[in-house]
């Protein structure tokens, strides 16, 4: 994998390098302790409700997350490691959301693991650092893999591109859109570790479900959190033609598109 999705050691080999953002709720961050240097950003700043301003979805929007980004001492060029505790489903979110608003994805990585793990053979801290706040510019990429309906409805129709649903499978038994291959995010990570699964474990999984690198992969499940995680993980195994819906089945359904389920 390439870096991407980076060890522990990587990290506790360069902590005064890099922006480590802790998405955990504030309790935890502060009462359970955290990696050391490692700013909080939990979760629900930097995700819109449902009726938010934002480009799409469940965007914060280019100015909130630029403020937030900024208030913690983060700038354009920092090198980010984003963990949670929870195998970085929420991490990768952040990080994600970084990258649609423009911050350099070579220098985005998610933490191969989460705090229960780096917990067990590393430092904690119990001292919130105080950064100087920064300037940061942030600005929605419109060339990046976010895509829209009129995406998804034209993919239906492309024997090029497979359709990824990343629920849990009753979800996906209940209604999926026509066509798509279901891969858990869960699947992907080990439960022993809370990192990912081997390199070749993952690989295989993915070539049974026929998600391949050679074809166009379209991700997808209810408001776009569970994406990110997998988003992060095909990105980190050198997949080049991924497309993020971040409307997902939340927008599908309003907007009236077909369900498929499956018959028991």
């Amino acid at each position: 994998m390439n870096q991407r999705v980076v060890a522990a050691e990587w990290v506790a080999d360069r902590l005064d390098e890099l922006a480590v953002v802790d998405v955990r709720d504030a309790w935890e961050y502060d009462g359970i302790g955290h990696i050391p240097t490692a700013v909080n950003v939990p979760f629900d700043t930097f995700r819109a409700d449902e009726h938010g301003e934002a480009e799409t979805g469940m965007l914060p929007g280019a100015d909130a997350f630029a403020a937030l980004a900024a208030e913690v001492g983060i700038d354009n060029d920092s090198e980010i490691v984003a963990y949670d505790d929870t195998h970085g489903v929420f991490a990768a979110r952040f990080l994600v959301t970084a990258e649609l608003y423009g911050h350099d994805p070579e220098r985005l990585h998610l933490l191969n693991g989460d705090y229960s793990s780096w917990n067990l053979e590393h430092e904690v801290s119990s001292e919130e650092p105080t950064p100087e706040p920064t300037s940061y510019d942030a600005a929605f990429d419109e060339d990046g893999p976010l895509v829209g309906i009129e995406f998804v409805r034209e993919a239906l129709e492309d024997p090029d591109t497979v359709i990824v649903d990343t629920r849990e499978k009753w979800e996906y038994e209940e209604g999926h859109i026509p066509g798509a291959v279901r891969v858990d995010w869960r699947e992907l990570v080990d439960d022993d570790t809370r990192g990912l699964r081997p390199e070749a474990e993952i690989r295989e999984l993915l070539e049974d479900r026929g998600v391949t690198p050679d074809k166009h992969v379209l991700l997808y499940c209810n408001t776009a959190r569970r994406i990110s995680h997998t988003y992060t993980v095909l990105r980190a195994l050198g997949y080049e033609e991924l497309a993020f819906y971040e409307g997902s089945l939340t927008e599908w359904e309003r907007e009236g598109g077909e369900l498929e389920a499956v018959e028991s």
